[in-house]
């Protein structure tokens, strides 16, 4: 550990006993612990970054902080960063080696927060979901006729169900009364880094209810279609919550009424396109998996929905914003947010995309790759906004948007 180096971390601002400390977290949550730190350890941390030797490190200490940083001292703060797994190091690379052959060999893809973000039990979770639709920014109880035109696309939220439960249900009331697809193709938001821009998996995904089958004939349909491996970084799938919080609402709507299948579909980041003069059509693999995927889709007999699974703008002092956000700058981010959304009702991809770049991405649009991939797939003729939210965090001084919207 001669240069340490830190993986790919969340770092986030907030108090606790009256003190400002520094959570570390692991992104891809191959483990699940919090780190604190203190804003000094924060910063040595802010300089592994694989080219500074030890010696540099303490020197740069003593110009931040005009005192020595012993070298017990930063051997120690290495080590524990290297038991929690957030070092580039040997001991990383045997552990999350371990975790995919792990997974790898699974039948299942389990439940990761059951009983954590949701009840794990089948009656209280029926019981919780019912709550969001009567909620009093909820829509209300879907109708059973299910009279409405077949829904093609469906935007839902991923942020925890506790604070976006009533936006989750707008969209999902929107297709409990339309004609109940065969096939969903969930595009969830990856928050790991991944090689390629689309991670498949064929595993079965468990819910409190049983088991949801993902259409491996369609999986291995599209696979031969594309030139890279969509099963590189399979381990993603492991603990991402985006495909597995749709889960839990199809699962309500279908379980013993409908039997449908899945195709899960990871979408990284689009960050590396973010230039001025980049556009989605240069970044490497991305329109053929939605060629091929498209293809595919045509070729089935399958009714079927995709489903973006996307929050919106992240603003504000955790994010990495010099400022927390004001009742002023809210209504600023909602009138943006709104813009940019009437380009997707539009189903102006493109648009989408480019409201978001002029901007150079500010409002740190994470659903950006499974809305765009999603208004790039479906033949809709029409999008409808159901629901827009804010979430304010006060203490950690920012706001997480999102919103629900139905394609016909």
């Amino acid at each position: 550990m001669d240069y340490p180096k830190m993986r790919r971390i969340d770092a986030f601002p907030f108090e606790t006993s009256g003190q400002k400390v520094i959570a570390l977290r692991d992104p891809a949550r191959l483990d699940d612990k919090v780190v604190v730190v203190s804003y000094p350890v924060f910063f040595v941390v802010s300089l592994f970054d694989g080219t500074r030797s030890l010696n540099d490190i303490k020197a740069e200490y003593m110009r931040r902080y005009g005192e020595m940083l012993y070298s017990e001292r930063l051997a120690e703060i290495i080590s524990y960063l290297d038991e929690q797994y957030l070092l580039e190091s040997e001991r990383y690379s045997d552990y999350r080696q371990k975790l995919e052959e792990e997974f790898r060999i699974a039948e299942n893809r389990v439940s990761a927060f059951a009983g954590k973000s949701y009840e794990s039990d089948p009656l209280k979770l029926t019981q919780q979901i019912d709550g969001f639709f009567n909620d009093s920014g909820g829509p209300g109880t879907p109708s059973q006729a299910q009279m409405g035109e077949p829904v093609k696309g469906l935007i839902a939220p991923h942020i925890d169900f506790q604070r976006g439960g009533s936006c989750y249900a707008w969209a999902y009331k929107a297709l409990a009364e339309s004609p109940a697809p065969d096939l969903f193709i969930i595009l969830g938001t990856v928050h790991a880094p991944t090689e390629f821009p689309f991670v498949l998996s064929r595993k079965k995904f468990a819910t409190p209810r049983g088991e949801v089958e993902t259409d491996v004939a369609i999986v291995s349909a599209l696979e031969k279609k594309l030139t890279f491996d969509p099963f590189q970084d399979e381990i993603a799938h492991r603990t991402e919550h985006t495909i597995e919080f749709q889960l839990v609402f199809l699962d309500y709507l279908y379980n013993n009424k409908k039997p449908f299948k899945i195709l899960p579909v990871l979408c990284s980041s689009f960050h590396d396109i973010m230039g001025q003069e980049d556009s989605p059509q240069q970044k490497p693999y991305l329109f053929e998996f939605i060629n091929a995927l498209r293809h595919v889709i045509a070729d089935s007999s399958y009714r079927s929905c995709y489903i973006a699974s996307a929050d919106l703008a992240h603003v504000g002092l955790r994010f990495g914003d010099d400022t927390a956000p004001s009742e002023a700058s809210l209504k600023e981010l909602e009138s943006k947010d709104r813009a940019m959304l009437s380009c997707v009702e539009r189903l102006d991809g493109d648009g989408f995309f480019e409201s978001i770049q002029q901007e150079k991405d500010s409002r740190k649009i994470c659903g950006l790759p499974p809305i765009y991939t999603l208004l790039k797939l479906m033949d809709a003729e029409q999008g409808k906004l159901l629901d827009y939210q804010q979430s304010v965090e006060s203490e950690a001084g920012s706001v997480v948007t999102f919103t629900s919207m139905v394609f016909t």
